[in-house]
């Protein structure tokens, strides 16, 4: 658990925000320190303390007590508590659920550029939770995280391109996308890349392509890939089968 939060860290708050989180010290020790600055007002600290009682790391998880330290550094303006916060309220945890609320902090963060807010509220207005549903707004929100390289706006963003919800619908537009979150591992969207092959929008048809996507997505656990990749298997040669895998083993190999 201390890997995944150290790491939550690195990536989401400023180095200023170390100043009670030690990697080499104990969950304890960190989860004391870090209560002794929250307590003090410190923005950083009261984030952090958020993280640990929503991870339970060095204290008891504690969604409701995560949410009292988010909200403290999310009402003096730290993004990334603003960002957690709104998935607190998104999904009910240690809170109400509450769509209205989440859109509110997810908004906040999301103006600042925190990517996972930006996409959560790309989100929020594609499905109208919290906000009157507007895919044009939605995309708009997509966009911004996607071309941060947000792989799961990536793939939202390939999905309004493929429906032309938001947008003209463009093939090419989905291709792009959808091929930017398949490199980052993402297997909806190396499954999706492998209908566009296989259906052949947005690119020439070709099968051997299309069965290479949907084995790659099947390897990172696409269960729908499987079925489309054995679907597919019954109109393609055993040489074309061989060389769908060669390609697969080969994409697979250098991505990794």
């Amino acid at each position: 658990m201390k890997n995944i939060i150290a790491t939550t860290l690195f990536l989401l708050l400023s180095t200023n925000a170390f100043a009670c989180y030690d990697e080499s010290l104990s969950d304890r020790a960190n989860f004391d320190s870090c209560l002794v600055e929250a307590e003090q007002g410190d923005v950083f600290a009261q984030a952090i303390l958020g993280l640990m009682y929503k991870n339970g790391e060095g204290v008891a998880q504690d969604y409701k007590e995560a949410v009292k330290w988010f909200t403290k550094a999310a009402e003096q303006g730290d993004k990334d508590a603003q960002s957690f916060l709104g998935v607190m309220y998104g999904n009910g945890k240690g809170v109400a659920q509450d769509y209205k609320e989440a859109v509110k902090w997810y908004t906040k963060a999301a103006e600042q550029g925190i990517t996972g807010a930006q996409n959560n509220l790309g989100l929020m207005y594609e499905l109208g939770r919290g906000v009157a549903q507007d895919y044009k707004e939605a995309v708009k929100w997509y966009t911004k995280a996607a071309e941060q390289g947000d792989a799961r706006a990536q793939f939202n963003l390939g999905n309004k391109y493929n429906n032309g919800k938001g947008v003209a619908q463009d093939y090419k537009e989905a291709m792009k996308w959808y091929t930017k979150a398949a490199e980052q591992g993402g297997a909806n969207a190396q499954t999706n890349l492998g209908v566009m092959y296989y259906k052949g929008e947005g690119v020439v048809q070709d099968y051997k392509s299309a069965h290479m996507w949907f084995n790659i997505a099947a390897a990172n656990g696409g269960s729908e890939a499987v079925k489309k990749r054995d679907i597919l298997a019954k109109v393609m040669t055993p040489s074309q089968i061989e060389k769908a895998q060669d390609m697969a083993r080969e994409w697979m190999a250098e991505h990794q």
